[in-house]
């Protein structure tokens, strides 16, 4: 099947994203890891069929010239990060609605899913510009850290919740969920609200979070470092300064 190309949504290095009516198509550079493209749809359908969460449809794995495709339903709305930027006067109820979403989304189980510790193990392991002593103590740490199964997102930002005109949410870009501890998809969502410069919001929406899950907050701290090591791992120079500041196992001890 052929799709019309020139309705561009995003734009990322490895990656463009495309609306076709009512099908959105991610395109990956040429040459992309076949087993990612494969393993992302993966995870994709197992969060879809297992779960009632509003996810978008996926539709298709396919190649449009010579380059792999995931084809998944489009999903009409206004991104919450949109709406943020939009009405700053409803932050606290755009914030509120954010957390709930997530506490939503963590009660649900996908037991086919990887799982959390398995998958930042091996990361960390891989990591480059780690010290042995700093990668022994990161693994320690996550060795340390509880087992759960909770389903978590791996990349939970406001910009990837879709909320329509009649106010349904929607969850998009699984590529990184697994299964784990709620704790790790928080304290992702904290250094990614902190990355993005928005401190003052990371803050209110770990507070947040912490009292919807009734969770100490060093319970979420702790995991900050570890999450830090698995992002650098992901070869994004400019982030790579950021991130290392964050690789610090002396804190939140």
């Amino acid at each position: 099947m052929s799709y019309n190309l020139t309705n561009i949504l995003a734009k990322r290095p490895t990656k463009e994203v495309y609306r076709d009516g009512e099908n959105t198509i991610k395109l990956f550079v040429e040459n992309y890891s076949k087993a990612n493209i494969l393993n992302e749809a993966l995870i994709q359908a197992r969060v879809e069929e297992g779960t009632d969460l509003n996810i978008p449809k996926l539709n298709e794995v396919t190649k449009v010239d010579n380059r792999w495709a995931l084809v998944s339903d489009y999903v009409e709305g206004t991104t919450l990060s949109q709406l943020m930027e939009d009405h700053p006067d409803k932050m606290d109820e755009y914030l509120d609605l954010f957390v709930s979403i997530q506490v939503e989304m963590l009660s649900k189980r996908v037991p086919l899913l990887n799982r959390i510790k398995e998958k930042f193990k091996s990361r960390i392991e891989k990591a480059e510009g780690l010290t042995d002593n700093t990668r022994y103590e990161l693994l320690e740490r996550l060795d340390g850290m509880r087992n759960h199964t909770k389903l978590c997102h791996g990349d939970f930002v406001p910009s990837n919740i879709i909320i329509k005109d009649n106010g349904q949410h929607f969850i998009i870009d699984w590529a990184h969920a697994t299964q784990g501890n709620g704790s790790a998809d928080a304290a992702t969502t904290y250094l990614k609200l902190i990355k993005a410069g928005k401190a003052d919001l990371a803050e209110k929406y770990l507070d947040l979070y912490c009292e919807k899950t009734d969770t100490a907050k060093i319970l979420v701290q702790r995991w900050i470092p570890i999450i830090a090591a698995v992002e650098l791992t992901r070869g994004n120079a400019e982030d790579e300064e950021f991130l290392k500041k964050w690789v610090d196992v002396v804190d939140y001890q």
